[in-house]
């Protein structure tokens, strides 16, 4: 007779006591935030210990791994290999929504309104794209008619969550800081199989290119220079030598007159002289700049 498989219960039993094996030492903990440091710039506090663990040990066990040392061992040994990408995806946090700090998006659609020519965005973090998706709303209900020189570029660092922004597909629930009108303009409602999900329409999907990008690395391949640059809830996770660094770069990316967007808890004026700030969490280049 075959055994039965085990239930829920079972499982999560067997999950507990295989994780109570495999403890996350001091020093390897230091070791991690070394390299999430190193390689993509992120602080991880003391506090945030839990949180590494949690997320790592899955991994450990999805490899047959039965501690952080060999683990990590692995993964310093192949400088480029693709295990890295799983550890980064593994420890950023993409806490996002539609329309996010609200009060953002109608300054961007009056300083798209006032200026000539082609209006290029950036969207620095973009997570699973309810920001760059937000941007490009708003523009398309600022600027009917001149689509075509309006372009939205969403990176991020985490592969995984660029999967969904591409593929644009949302439950209802995450819908919830659009309006009625919005729902049904911009996205396309699931049925049979896929009810309860709804879809960007063709038309937004084609506004916004998404790509992977690294604050960190030496080059950025982006399109500039842009109107604005949504850089929000980004800085908070760096240290002010690299918040220094990234804000140095976004200056002559910037077109004469451009916006930086910050996250409600970020200050910039203490950090750049580049910039100045021009409204709640909105900064303009220095006339010096311009």
């Amino acid at each position: 007779m075959r055994n039965p498989m085990p239930n829920q219960a079972e499982i999560a039993a067997r999950w507990s006591n295989w994780a109570q094996q495999v403890p996350l030492s001091d020093a390897h903990f230091q070791r991690i935030c070394q390299l999430i440091y190193q390689r993509a710039g992120l602080v991880l506090a003391s506090h945030k210990r839990e949180m590494v663990y949690n997320r790592l040990v899955r991994r450990l066990r999805t490899l047959n791994i039965a501690d952080f040392g060999t683990y990590l061992s692995r993964l310093e040994a192949d400088v480029n290999g693709p295990e890295w990408e799983v550890f980064i995806n593994a420890l950023t946090t993409n806490l996002t929504a539609f329309f996010r700090e609200l009060h953002h998006f109608p300054i961007l659609a009056r300083h798209a309104k006032e200026r000539p020519g082609p209006y290029n965005v950036w969207s620095t973090a973009a997570s699973t794209g309810e920001e760059p998706y937000s941007i490009a709303m708003t523009l398309m209900e600022a600027l009917t008619g001149s689509l075509t020189q309006v372009s939205v570029i969403g990176s991020d660092i985490n592969t995984q969550v660029l999967d969904k922004a591409r593929a644009g597909v949302y439950r209802h629930e995450e819908l919830r800081g659009l309006s009625t009108v919005q729902r049904q303009r911009f996205f396309l409602r699931g049925t049979g199989p896929h009810e309860g999900l709804a879809r960007v329409r063709p038309e937004l999907n084609a506004m916004v290119r998404f790509q992977y990008l690294n604050l960190l690395s030496s080059e950025w391949a982006v399109p500039g220079p842009f109107d604005a640059i949504f850089c929000r809830n980004v800085m908070i996770y760096f240290d002010k030598a690299t918040q220094e660094r990234i804000l140095r770069r976004f200056a002559p990316l910037l077109k004469p007159g451009g916006l930086l967007f910050a996250g409600h808890s970020e200050n910039f004026s203490q950090i750049s002289q580049d910039f100045k700030l021009r409204g709640q969490t909105v900064y303009q280049l220095t006339k010096e700049r311009i």
